[in-house]
Order: structure tokens, then C-alpha cells, then sequence
């Protein structure tokens, strides 16, 4: 288990060989026994193998070639739909409109996410994870149906690999693990990780690329990212205002 999670890598390019129905099916029913907050288990997937549905996604995602050309394409929801029905079954209100439900929804999806991932690669299938499901979420929840209190969190695209592409360094351990109290001392440790991120882009792009990690976020943090997911949230049923 430990040699397989630290050997991910993001794959983008898949042979032409298909998966399962039945790998599907694994890969989902195992996913389902990550941790849930309460047992909540707020989350749904949808699967898409339909080549036109896979094309429109990979459009909606920012023209990702990769989710067009997957196998199977998972969309990933945060889903608190199931609990609807559930208080309206037992007569009682319902209220998923706070930031705690919201963060409940995104990581029991994340954590399911992970799960997928992992039993995907021990299948011998690789994938990447698609944040850009989020470009224009509207839009992706009319073409998938979503209901309300229902939306997507990342997407997912799957497949058996045709690619080996290196592993990109991850932050050095002294920057994540902290003993006893949060230690805020960590520029040594980030100018290492600048110099080794440096050296990577620099190879993988023939020396195109040759900024650091620091660089990266500070362009990346700089504005607010997706600011119309504010108001997707809200007409799906979170961050109402009491």
C-alpha cells in the first residue's frame, strides 16, 4: 500500500483499451469505505463513457484532452440530496446552508476521491484528477442532471496508461509535519523545494520553465479563483444567508 501511493503520478494519456463495467464497479464499491464525517456519506459519482457526453465535458473543463479521451470519465459531487428526502421523510427541517455542511460535502467527496484513485491504480489504471469541473459548474450540472444540493467537486478521468511520465517532487517533510505546535520557521526548507522544483520544470520542459514553487502559488493565490462558484453554490442550496 505504501509503495503504491507514493508511486502516483497524474496520467493524461491512455491506450484505447477499455475499462469495465465490472472494474468500475470495484473501483466505486471500495471507494465507498472512506471515512464520512457522521456517516454522512454525502457524495455521489457519475460515471461517463459516452463519447459526445465526454467530449462536452472535456469543452466544460477548459478543453482538457485527456477527459475526452479517457476511458471512463468520473464526475464527483458533493451530494446532500439523500438527506432532503430523508427530513422530509421524517418530517423535520432541513438546513445544509452553512459553511459546515458545505466543507462536510467537499471532503467526504475528496475523501472518496482519493479512494477511487488508489483503487483505480491498484488495478493497473492510472488517471488525474480534474478541478476544472468547476470552470463553469452551471453548466456541467444541467448536462449531468444534477438536483439540487448537488454539485460537482472534481472530476476524474481514468484509464490504462500510455504514458510514463515522472513523478513531480512533493514539499520537502519538514514543511508539512510539524511537532507539538504549528512551527512557522519553514524558508529554509521552501528555498530548498524552490531549487528542486526549479531543476524538475527545467527538465520536463527542456529549460521553457524555471520558476519555483514560491513563484508558482504566488502567481496562483493572487485573486480569488473561480468567484462565480459563490453564487452556483447558492442557488444549489449552500451558503444561504440565515
Amino acid at each position: 500500500m505504501l509503495k503504491l501511493m507514493t508511486s502516483h503520478r497524474s496520467i493524461r494519456a491512455f491506450t484505447n483499451k477499455r475499462v469495465t463495467k465490472e472494474q468500475i464497479e470495484t473501483i466505486i464499491s471500495s471507494a465507498q469505505w472512506a471515512s464520512t464525517s457522521h456517516h454522512v456519506q454525502a457524495y455521489s459519482v457519475i460515471t461517463v463513457e459516452d463519447a459526445a457526453r465526454k467530449e462536452t465535458l472535456a469543452d466544460l473543463t477548459g478543453g482538457q484532452r485527456w477527459v475526452k479521451e479517457c476511458s471512463v470519465f468520473f464526475v464527483i459531487c458533493a451530494d446532500f440530496s439523500r438527506h432532503a428526502s430523508a427530513s422530509k421523510q421524517h418530517h423535520v427541517s432541513f438546513d445544509v446552508g452553512g459553511a459546515e455542511q458545505l466543507l462536510v460535502g467537499a471532503v467526504d467527496a475528496a475523501l472518496f476521491a482519493q479512494n477511487v484513485m488508489l483503487a483505480a491504480e491498484s488495478l493497473g489504471l492510472g488517471g488525474v484528477m480534474i478541478g476544472g469541473i468547476r470552470n463553469q459548474p452551471k453548466e456541467v450540472s444541467d448536462s449531468l442532471h444534477l438536483p439540487t444540493y448537488v454539485f460537482p467537486v472534481m472530476g476524474m478521468a481514468i484509464g490504462e496508461p500510455d504514458s510514463e511520465p515522472g513523478q513531480k517532487p512533493r514539499l520537502p517533510l519538514k514543511a508539512v509535519l510539524h511537532q507539538e505546535t504549528y512551527q512557522s520557521d519553514q524558508e529554509d526548507a521552501l528555498s530548498a523545494y524552490d531549487e528542486t522544483m526549479s531543476a524538475y520544470y527545467a527538465k520536463r520542459t527542456n529549460g521553457k520553465r524555471t520558476n519555483g514553487w514560491t513563484a508558482s502559488m504566488a502567481a496562483y493565490t493572487k485573486e480569488r479563483k473561480r468567484p462565480h462558484l459563490d453564487a452556483f453554490l447558492k442557488e444549489k442550496g449552500f451558503l444561504q444567508q440565515e
